[in-house]
């Protein structure tokens, strides 16, 4: 009996396998693609944009993923980043109804699937410091020999990873470059300068803009907007007619996508001058603020031309008249911690320079939703624009800034439903040659809207310099060849903008993923509040060297011996002198704010080593004391009782 007990258990063991081996086999068949995504921010889960645009692709499309095995293992991170990546393709082939093809593939170094990845436009990336390299990207193709990108996936971009990857699939599944529609009054593509007798090279980011878009350059007086254009760009609408507005309202109300530039004073727009000095003050006064104003009226939106915003934080180093380096309220540098994360177009981008910049707001009464892509910090302010006239010296600017208190937008994504700014229709066009024949009509008096057949996506910039070449890139001569080099990520917000405009309306609804930036705040603040102890010490120093200057005038103007005009009296020997200690001792005072500067950050970077090698290990030495302590005291308390 027992023997046979051993045999009828060993057997319904056996069977039990059997079952539960069939039962996962069957569930692996039976629930693919069945996932719940239980993690935070929904990781997992795809963008509805992106479902969109992978349920409506046409053609099959082939995407290889590469990721070198052997050489990710010196770097896990990547290699647990390459996990990710690999079951978001997974996800987004599974979703695709067979549209989309996705191969894994790990290439052997001289091997064919190496080649391969190098015609399809993939090349290896260093890793770590001895030389080796591996593979790490995307590459796609369609059905037309269209091919598409991504060279590597870095983790530090992640929260724009699904992002990335449906961008490839809609380049792929639309494979013609989209038209951008470029209205300027500003220089942009170059010209004959007056004044130095040359032509002017156009502004490099039309060369960076043509590499993935057919620019199209509209007139300042275009009656109608082609709905051909998939994105349109204002820089300076400076001087617009009602007819040019209206048509810029109706392709926007249309479904058109707009990437406007605005200014209350763009540093770009300055006119060359002909005639002689009266001609070039003139020049220097006109003024050189945009708006849409009459627009902006009708959509709640809020812009002063009169008021040029300021941060003390953000304010660009220049050089002051006497040399030494200043702070101009006017240049601002938002940093990381100014830009949007959560959108495509700023964040993972480094810092933006801005000349003169205006800002946004809307009224009560608007019913659209202006979300901040780039924006102040909570100490900004305004200066009045007529101050950065004929401004000699950027240091006295800080004389008329006084902080308001409260965060500035500069630039925003503009969202709803608008309601048009001409109710009565097309606007007529303006009859100058005093005839008495009736105005023609414009071209979408017909048809105009009142309303937008859909929720808008504008993208408003409330500066223009930031496109000029100064705020961002310095071109060398190379061998006879221009090269350029990037000092701002101006170019990136800018491509950015009209890649996510141009795109459809699923992939402009895909957002990035939760992020977090935690830069040196409190080493920021020590070195503002030093330069500000710094400024008024050498302040200091300038008032004494005009009063000295003035009272050694008085005591020479007083001598009237012609003879002894070159000869210092003794009075002006002692004011000299007294001078002179005086300017040592500011000095030893500036020496100290700069030392006393080093030293604070020092101390700072020195507690927070000693909190994080040695405070933390002891706290957390003594919490697992404690409790081991804690659960013998328990122990005994059992064994007493027991």
């Amino acid at each position: 009996m027992a023997q046979k007990r051993k045999t009828y258990g060993g057997a319904a063991l056996a069977l039990f396998a059997l079952i539960f081996i069939g039962l996962i086999m069957l569930s692996n068949y039976a629930l693919r693609g069945l996932r719940v995504d239980l993690t935070e921010n929904n990781q997992y889960t795809l963008a509805e944009g992106t479902l969109n645009i992978v349920k409506n692709i046409d053609e099959p499309i082939n995407l290889y993923f590469y990721f070198s095995g052997k050489a990710g293992e010196k770097a896990p991170y990547l290699k647990i980043y390459a996990t990710r990546v690999r079951e978001l393709l997974e996800e987004l082939a599974s979703r695709s109804r067979g549209r989309i093809r996705l191969q894994v593939i790990d290439p052997e170094p001289f091997s064919e699937d190496e080649d391969r990845a190098s015609e399809l436009g993939l090349s290896p990336v260093p890793i770590g410091a001895g030389g080796d390299t591996m593979y790490f990207g995307l590459a796609g193709t369609n059905s037309t020999d269209g091919k598409a990108t991504i060279q590597v996936f870095q983790p530090d971009k992640e929260e724009f990873l699904e992002y990335d990857i449906a961008k490839l699939i809609v380049q792929l599944s639309h494979p013609d470059k989209p038209t951008l529609g470029l209205l300027s009054t500003l220089p942009m593509s170059g010209g004959f300068n007056q004044q130095t007798g040359q032509q002017t090279p156009g502004w490099f980011i039309l060369t960076q803009l043509r590499q993935l878009f057919e620019i199209e350059t509209l007139s300042t007086s275009a009656e109608r907007i082609s709905d051909d254009i998939d994105v349109l760009m204002l820089v300076h609408p400076k001087n617009l007619s009602d007819r040019t507005l209206f048509a810029v309202e109706q392709f926007i109300m249309r479904g058109g996508h707009a990437l406007i530039f605005v200014d209350p004073r763009a540093e770009a727009d300055s006119p060359s001058p002909t005639g002689g000095q009266q001609d070039a003050y003139a020049a220097m006064l006109a003024p050189r603020h945009s708006s849409l104003e009459k627009l902006f009226k009708a959509w709640g939106v809020q812009f002063d031309t009169g008021q040029i915003v300021s941060d003390m934080q953000l304010a660009l180093e220049v050089q002051s008249p006497s040399g030494m380096p200043v702070r101009h309220l006017g240049y601002l540098g938002p940093r990381e911690d100014n830009l949007s994360n959560d959108d495509v177009v700023t964040g993972g981008i480094g810092q933006i320079n801005l000349a003169t910049p205006g800002s946004f707001s809307l009224t009560d009464k608007s019913q659209l939703t202006l979300e901040p892509l780039i924006s102040t910090g909570a100490e900004s302010g305004t200066i009045a624009a007529e101050r950065f006239m004929m401004l000699s010296d950027p240091s006295s600017l800080r004389n008329d800034f006084k902080p308001a208190g409260g965060s500035r937008v500069l630039a925003g994504r503009l969202t709803g439903t608008i309601t048009t700014a001409f109710p009565q229709g097309a606007p007529a066009a303006s009859t100058d040659d005093g005839d008495d024949e009736a105005p023609a009509p414009a071209a979408d008096s017909t048809s105009a809207l009142q309303t937008s057949q859909q929720s808008v996506n504008v993208i408003l910039v409330a500066d223009t310099d930031l496109l000029s070449d100064m705020m961002w890139v310095r071109r060398q001569s190379f061998f006879g060849q221009t090269m350029a080099q990037a000092f701002a990520s101006n170019g990136d917000f800018v491509m950015n903008a009209v890649d996510n405009l141009g795109g459809s309306s699923d992939l402009i609804s895909i957002r990035g993923r939760a992020s977090f930036v935690r830069p040196f705040t409190r080493v920021n603040e020590i070195k503002l509040q030093a330069e500000e102890r710094f400024l008024a010490k050498e302040q200091e120093l300038e008032q004494q060297l005009r009063s000295t200057e003035e009272k050694l005038g008085e005591l020479q103007s007083g001598r009237s011996d012609a003879a002894s005009a070159f000869i210092m009296s003794p009075e002006q020997e002692e004011e000299l002198r007294r001078f002179q200690d005086e300017k040592l001792r500011v000095r030893k005072e500036l020496r100290e704010v700069r030392h006393g500067m080093d030293r604070e950050i020092d101390r700072l970077g020195r507690n927070l080593r000693i909190i994080n090698i040695v405070l933390m290990p002891l706290l957390l030495t003594g919490a697992a004391l404690g409790i081991v302590l804690w659960r013998r005291r328990r122990r005994r308390q059992r064994e007493a009782r027991s």
